[in-house]
């Protein structure tokens, strides 16, 4: 059985009606692959694309790489069936369900049970994890109890254009700045991104940013990757294989910050104050650097593989 990594700096998004991208998103440097089929699928074609999401998941080798289906949002026609007939066909071949738009706590609850549903009636031993999308005023409010709905939940994620239509907010391109930023005067999201961030870390789940809809754009993708980094994100996701190199050469340590860290988790400050370099080091210093340490680690043994 392949061992899958749990780095997800990359989140790479393929439609689960087009199996020949479904095959190259398999085999790319994506740390997660998301078979989406809500958004990038059409509603004539959803029943379709599940029969080709567990035709993929059944015959496709993903690696190392995290498999997610992105099923449709509750309020839908649609996402019961995705998850009955995705889980029960290929549950054992699927790490993680993503529940789109979700608006409160309770949203999490229908996926929870009925994935322990499915999971007691098909023998499964490994319960599904959950990554969830914060969409919507109603999901950035509630964001606190979400991530700690279910302890099956690994992410929570925001998803900028949604929520854009949800706030009312002028939006030109998912992810990218314009001329309504320039006019707000600073970072339109901040307060959104901020949230999730802070109920991801105090629920001890994984913080993975929205997509940027240039992916012609490299400048541009570095830019709202490093942005997300900096309020604390651990990944992005994407929406080409070309933004992956990008992606994930940003949400990971650079040699100047790794040598740094093995520096100073040397002086074992973790007991109590001590010196480097004439500054003061102490226990909050030698958790981040320890951080930063174990992250390089896990990367660098995701990649070898």
């Amino acid at each position: 059985m392949v061992q899958r990594s749990m780095v997800q700096r990359s989140m790479l998004f393929v439609p689960g009606i087009r199996p020949a991208m479904i095959a190259k998103a398999a085999a790319s440097a994506a740390d997660s692959v998301c078979i989406d089929l809500e958004d990038a699928v059409g509603t004539e074609d959803k029943v379709e694309a599940r029969r080709l999401t567990i035709q993929a998941l059944r015959e496709l080798d993903f690696g190392r790489r995290i498999r997610m289906v992105r099923v449709n949002a509750i309020d839908t026609p649609f996402c019961y069936r995705d998850i009955v007939e995705v889980v029960e066909a290929a549950g054992d071949r699927v790490d993680r369900i993503m529940l789109p738009k979700v608006h409160c706590a309770a949203d999490v609850g229908f996926l929870e049970r009925l994935l322990t549903q499915i999971e007691m009636n098909k023998g499964y031993t490994q319960q599904l994890r959950l990554e969830v999308q914060i969409e919507s005023a109603a999901g950035f409010l509630n964001a606190q109890q979400i991530a700690v709905a279910s302890p099956r939940i690994a992410a929570i994620i925001f998803g900028p254009g949604d929520y854009a239509a949800s706030m009312r907010m002028p939006l030109a391109a998912i992810g990218e700045p314009d001329e309504y930023d320039a006019l707000y005067g600073s970072h339109r999201w901040h307060a959104v991104m901020h949230t999730i961030v802070a109920a991801g870390r105090a629920a001890g789940i994984a913080c993975i940013d929205g997509p940027f809809a240039g992916y012609q754009d490299d400048a541009g993708v570095e830019h709202s990757s490093r942005v997300a980094r900096a309020l604390g994100f651990d990944g992005k996701q994407c929406i080409h294989p070309r933004q992956l190199a990008i992606v994930n050469r940003v949400f990971a340590p650079s040699p100047q910050e790794l040598a740094e860290a093995e520096r100073v988790v040397a002086t074992g400050a973790g007991s109590g104050a001590g010196t480097l370099d004439g500054k003061m080091i102490d226990a909050v210093n030698f958790r981040m650097a320890r951080w930063v340490v174990e992250q390089a680690r896990d990367i660098r043994e995701r990649e070898s593989n």
